[in-house]
């Protein structure tokens, strides 16, 4: 597999190798000892699976009572994913990286703890499924918005279809700094 560090440290996208011929494909989608070798941790305790229409926004999203690290991946069709480093006090806070995530590339994207996550639906209809290092937590939700100035995210929708809770969602400095999750660097 082929792991290239993104601009943000600890967002590492990630290329498995595919095995392909004539009656179609095989890809190891996780194996604990490389995975671990590469900088992801090796203990995961919740799997998630998302299905969306296109211009679908979901995020941005973390927690802060049981931080979550996620490692993301598409397995019918495309999205293109973003990770923001929300850890107050870090070098890199309010910045992010994004990725095109999709059933053809199997590319992964690892999102550390202390980064928010959102995807936008690129094609018809998407199915994203990540794997998460700890239990969700509804009480310890942050969730930022989407067009958030400051972040200034590059969305490759204008108008997309968002939940009630992403369309509310407050920009990063609305956050009080016990709101956000800190930087432990």
């Amino acid at each position: 597999m082929k792991i290239t560090p993104t601009a943000l440290p600890g967002v590492l996208l990630i290329e498995p190798v595919v095995h392909r011929d004539a009656r179609g494909f095989f890809v190891e989608t996780w194996h604990a000892e490389r995975y671990a070798e590469a900088g992801v941790p090796s203990r995961f305790v919740q799997d998630n699976h998302s299905r969306s229409a296109r211009g679908t926004l979901r995020g941005l999203h973390a927690q802060l009572n049981r931080p979550q690290g996620k490692l993301v991946r598409v397995s019918h069709g495309e999205v293109y994913d973003v990770a923001v480093d929300i850890r107050r006090g870090s070098p890199h806070f309010g910045r992010w990286v994004g990725a095109t995530l999709s059933a053809g590339n199997f590319h992964q994207l690892w999102i550390p703890e202390g980064f928010a996550h959102g995807f936008c639906v690129t094609s018809e209809t998407a199915e994203l499924q990540y794997k998460c290092t700890d239990l969700y937590d509804p009480t310890g939700d942050i969730t930022i918005a989407w067009n958030d100035p400051a972040i200034g995210i590059d969305w490759p929708v204008d108008e997309p279809l968002l939940s009630a809770k992403d369309g509310a969602a407050r920009s990063l400095a609305e956050h009080a700094p016990e709101e956000l999750p800190a930087y432990e660097g």
